[in-house]
């Protein structure tokens, strides 16, 4: 049996982190992250390069980011459903706040082919190392 998607079983599942080492960003404009160390890929539909999921069927999914990030400097990510914005975790930058953590989930209706990924707003940095900024997901139904 392939790991292409089936229909029969519905099994689609992933988690991916962010295996840079060091700070990831920032940039001049927002970027989409490659969460490039995938842990689990059931169905195949998470792509480590690109950081996007597709999705391969109709239905309900869940989506989750968690990241951590150095406090000198603002943090954030951003869930994005073909190109558009859906939820956002960040945190401004602090003199006296030495790390930043933060996550957000979604449930999402999806169309097969839709594409979900995690972007990183421009300024914004999160920390790569030590498979401390992951991505996840799973169909639910």
């Amino acid at each position: 049996m392939s790991d292409q998607p089936t229909k029969m079983t519905g099994k689609v599942a992933f988690c991916a982190t962010l295996s840079d080492n060091g700070a990831y960003g920032p940039f001049g404009q927002p970027k989409d992250v490659p969460f490039n160390k995938v842990i689990t890929n059931i169905g195949n539909c998470y792509n480590g390069s690109t950081g996007v999921f597709t999705a391969p069927v109709d239905g309900v999914y869940y989506f989750s980011f968690f990241y951590h990030a150095g406090g000198n400097r603002p943090s954030g990510l951003q869930l994005v459903k073909n190109c558009q914005m859906i939820v956002q975790s960040g945190d401004h930058a602090s003199k006296c706040d030495t790390a930043d953590n933060g996550g957000n989930v979604a449930v999402l209706q999806l169309n097969q082919n839709d594409r979900v990924y995690v972007q990183l707003p421009a300024t914004c940095h999160v920390w790569g190392g030590g498979d401390s900024t992951t991505f996840s997901g799973f169909l639910l139904s």
